[in-house]
């Protein structure tokens, strides 16, 4: 059995959720190994949609056991209201079938507060677009060495210590930097207190679990959410998330060595999206844009808000191809693309007098490319009924087998409807 890593290629959004629902059929571990509740992973089964954004998209598989890396920072309110909603679904979401890292930091209500304050304070293009979710200044903590983490549910007298000794510096910034007001330690450990009961028993270690998974042969799937082009050290600096979202991260975020990740599953959606600030080089302002954001549903599952869409940017992919090294593409809302009278796919930038291929790599230098587009033949079919390769419309597989020759890279799985089972499956 090959341990797979399941991750997105461009700003996020690509439908990650979905591809790995699909492959955790096959796997017994699901492996959550970066991020936090930024991310939103949409799953629909039978017309019923599930909203994730901590348990890992495996845990609709009812054989599968979910796990929550060292590389995440768990907001423990979010992840017991998911457990709780799930639960009221009739999911198994037990301690038998979730297992979180002691390793795993934990955002406090102080780091929602004061990510919101310092976005509030910024004005125009200066403003990032973060969630407000606490996912940097916890990441912050982490690097800071005075983080709060997962493992303190089980000594709550050394988190309200290492909660003391946290708010001496963020009120500090919240009352003098900010005009906030302070907070409270016994505010803080009255919410941490009630979700502690919950978060307990699910600690264990990770790492050694799946050490012994991989021993008794069982295979795992490690779960990204965000997307490439949102990492910290590659993506579209400072437009990015706080970690590091890459294939490489997926060892480090789970607890083990990197020879043990067999194949990389790049998911792509056929067109291009971003929520948020940040240089976005084919996005639309047209009625081809209203198409593919109307036709694709495109508002983000975490925060509601309407994504920015756009063609295919192939530059962004290539970046993103030689960051993961993926072995197989997932392409995802194929069918978005139905109706289109022709499409356009950005091959390259042109940058200060010539063409480029890649991404320019100083910051903000996104910004002043301007695309360069080939464009291919639409279709008209409508494709959310099609089961099988051969019976995709002409120009569908034109444009899927364009997208390989560009990227040197097969398509394995292409989705071409919200469903679990609007998927092609390509050997």
């Amino acid at each position: 059995m090959s341990n797979i890593v399941v991750l997105g290629s461009q700003w996020g959004d690509e439908g990650k959720g979905k591809i790995v629902d699909l492959l955790t059929r096959d796997v017994h571990c699901i492996v959550r190994f970066q991020g936090g509740n930024n991310a939103g992973h949409t799953l629909v089964v039978g017309g019923k949609k599930t909203i994730l954004h901590l348990i890992p998209s495996g845990i609709l598989q009812p054989h599968a056991h979910c796990f929550i890396g060292n590389g995440v920072v768990l907001d423990p309110r979010v992840f017991v209201d998911e457990l709780d909603t799930l639960a009221a679904q009739g999911i198994d979401v037990g301690p038998e079938r979730i297992t979180i890292s002691p390793k795993t930091h934990v955002i406090m209500p102080y780091h929602k507060f004061l990510d919101m304050a310092r976005e509030e304070a910024l004005s125009g293009e200066k403003q990032i677009g973060t969630t407000g979710r606490g996912i940097g200044p916890c990441y912050e903590d982490k690097a800071a060495r005075i983080g709060i983490r997962a493992g303190d549910f089980a000594n709550l007298d050394l988190m309200r210590s290492k909660v003391e000794t946290a708010l001496v510096e963020k009120n500090m910034l919240l009352q003098n930097l900010y005009g906030k007001d302070p907070v409270q330690v016994d505010e803080v450990m009255e919410q941490m207190l009630a979700v502690a009961p919950r978060i307990a028993p699910m600690l264990g270690d990770v790492s050694g679990a799946l050490e012994a998974a991989m021993s008794d042969e069982k295979s795992i799937l490690f779960e990204g959410a965000q997307g490439t082009h949102l990492d910290i050290d590659h993506g579209t600096y400072p437009f990015v998330t706080s970690s590091t979202t890459v294939a490489g991260n997926a060892a480090s975020g789970s607890g083990i060595a990197p020879r043990c990740l067999d194949r990389v599953v790049m998911v792509v959606k056929a067109y291009t999206t971003r929520v948020g600030g940040g240089p976005f080089p084919t996005e639309l302002a047209d009625c081809d844009g209203d198409h593919l954001q109307q036709t694709g549903a495109e508002f983000g599952a975490t925060t509601g808000r309407k994504r920015r869409c756009g063609w295919l940017d192939l530059p962004v992919l290539r970046e993103s191809t030689r960051l993961n090294g993926p072995t197989d593409i997932a392409i995802t809302k194929l069918d978005v693309l139905t109706g289109l009278d022709s499409i356009k796919v950005c091959t390259g930038y042109k940058f200060r007098g010539e063409i480029i291929e890649y991404p320019p790599q100083y910051q903000g230098a996104l910004a002043e490319v301007e695309p360069v587009y080939e464009e291919l033949p639409g279709w008209k079919e409508e494709i959310g009924g099609v089961t099988s390769w051969i019976s995709l419309p002409t120009n569908a597989k034109e444009y899927i087998r364009y997208l390989e020759h560009t990227l040197r890279t097969p398509v394995s799985i292409i989705s071409v409807g919200p469903d679990r089972d609007q998927t092609l499956i390509r050997k």
